[in-house]
């Protein structure tokens, strides 16, 4: 059984790579016709194809469970046209064992999607989130038109709401306003700054003006009285530095895809929202569903099993793969309807992430067992229609 299985995945192997060929080509090949349209003076159309090809760990993360689908069904149909399943079952190894084996076949793609997903994808998405800061002044993800937010304690009881206009890597952010607030959430000060940069836990703002409010500044404005002292202050600063929890990494996170960031990073940035009274509910489902992500490459492999062992009695090829692209697309769009209806209904995040892949796997392990059993299940029940049958 080890070197059928052995053979089993050189071909699945096979199959699936060049299946992952192409549809990453695919998908670069329309991304590259959609970015034409921004080469110009500071986008040359060598950086837009260097910006796509830090995109293919991602494609490759993305597709990876669509490709071993077709990539399996491929492989496994090949054989059965050969006969070599038909040799398989004839000696005696069952399909459910046979099932087994592709599971086994499947923990080495397992164990480089890991790889993938938590060292080579997020060095690549925040390599390409910092050249599109630097190339073109913007990224793609987290940015509202007035910029990108964030809140935390300032850890006088009070809160502080940072508004970055513009983010350029390593820290380094222009265009930056600062609410802070009081305990009773009373507006105490506002900042302004032309530029500034995040180091060892602290803002470092330069060149900027700060509006500090007087505490008692409501209660003179609600007496309707010309108060004897100014309710606030203008002061203008070099520079400032401010005691703040957010790093350089936290930024990257705010604007990357939560489905391409590290467990590690996706935990911290969780801990960060809980601890400033965030909703972290995207980032929770995506981090199951990266924790589910080998559970998912398993139930892709157990759906192409019934398909290519149909091969063994009827069908050809053709009728197989279309099967195969047909049902890894309407696992495609389960997960995003899942994703979509989660999110909209509060769903616990493990079952956003793991009910389309449960789901697939029951319906995948069903037709197994009736393609395994069917011979003793006809016989059943043309027995029993016997012995209802009146003499």
């Amino acid at each position: 059984m080890r070197t059928a299985r052995r053979y089993i995945a050189r071909e699945i192997y096979r199959s699936t790579a060049v299946v992952l060929v192409a549809l990453v080509g695919l998908f670069m090949f329309f991304a590259l016709i959609d970015g034409l349209d921004k080469v110009g003076e500071r986008l040359s159309l060598l950086n837009l194809f260097y910006l796509q090809a830090l995109d293919i760990p991602s494609y490759l993360y993305e597709l990876l469970p669509i490709g071993l689908l077709i990539g399996a069904v491929l492989a496994l149909a090949a054989l059965a046209q050969r006969n070599e399943l038909t040799i398989l079952r004839a000696s005696g190894i069952s399909g459910m064992r046979l099932l087994v084996a592709l599971w086994l076949i499947t923990i080495p793609l397992v164990l480089g999607a890991f790889i993938l997903s938590e060292f080579i994808t997020p060095a690549a998405e925040l390599h390409r989130s910092e050249s599109r800061l630097e190339l073109l002044g913007r990224t793609d993800g987290g940015r509202m038109s007035s910029g990108y937010w964030f809140k935390e304690a300032d850890g006088k009881r009070g809160t502080r709401i940072i508004n970055i206009g513009q983010l350029n890597g390593q820290g380094r952010v222009e265009n930056v306003v600062l609410y802070e607030f009081a305990a009773d959430d009373t507006l105490r000060a506002t900042v302004q700054a032309v530029n500034g940069q995040f180091e060892q836990g602290h803002l470092v703002l330069r060149d900027l003006t700060e509006t500090r409010i007087r505490p008692d500044s409501a209660k003179a404005l609600s007496d309707a009285r010309i108060p004897a002292a100014p309710i606030s202050e203008l002061v203008h600063l070099d520079e400032r530095s401010i005691p703040t929890s957010l790093t350089p990494e936290r930024l990257i996170a705010r604007i990357l895809t939560p489905e391409r960031m590290a467990i590690s990073d996706l935990l911290d940035y969780i801990r960060y929202l809980k601890s400033n009274q965030l909703q972290p509910d995207r980032q929770e489902v995506a981090l199951w569903r990266k924790i589910a992500y080998p559970f998912t490459l398993l139930v892709m492999i157990t759906i192409a099993a019934p398909i290519g062992f149909m091969q063994t009695r009827r069908g050809g090829v053709g009728l197989k793969v279309f099967t195969g692209i047909i049902l890894g697309v309407s696992f495609f769009m389960l997960n995003q309807l899942a994703l979509n209806a989660g999110m909209l209904g509060g769903w616990p995040p493990w079952a956003t992430a793991l009910v389309p892949s449960l789901i697939g796997l029951v319906i995948a392990l069903l037709a197994l067992l009736g393609m395994e059993y069917r011979h003793s299940l006809s016989l059943w029940l043309r027995q029993r229609r016997l012995q209802r049958s009146p003499l």
